[in-house]
């Protein structure tokens, strides 16, 4: 199957356990992998017949108006069900990197799902 895919896009959001870590915004890096067959859009060079990212991208980044989450692991479902819900992707890969620990790069939670799981 045929990919799409946003890497490391930038989303200011709240997350966090505790209330204190929630108060702010922080920067996350979130990649999208969204499967399904391109091939009519590869024949027909038209943007209706694929995902549309930059929809797609503009819609993560109103995503979080007015939202927070505990969890990334949450957060990354979320994203799951608005990308397989609005765009007509089949599945779905979300990768949600938090920098929250000293003394680590980051950490990640990474999900995949499948349109009608």
């Amino acid at each position: 199957m045929d990919r799409i895919i946003i890497d490391e896009l930038e989303l200011w959001l709240r997350v966090g356990v505790p209330d204190a870590e929630r108060a702010e915004p922080q920067r996350l890096l979130v990649t999208v992998e969204m499967t399904r067959d391109l091939g009519r859009a590869a024949e027909s060079d038209d943007l209706s017949a694929t995902i549309d990212y930059h929809a797609v991208t503009v819609r993560l980044k109103q995503f979080g108006a007015g939202k927070e989450w505990k969890l990334i692991e949450r957060l990354a479902s979320d994203v799951a069900r608005l990308v397989l819900d609005e765009f007509g992707a089949e599945a779905v890969s979300v990768e949600v990197r938090k920098f929250i620990l000293p003394d680590t790069r980051y950490v990640a939670v990474k999900i995949q799902r499948r349109k009608g799981e």
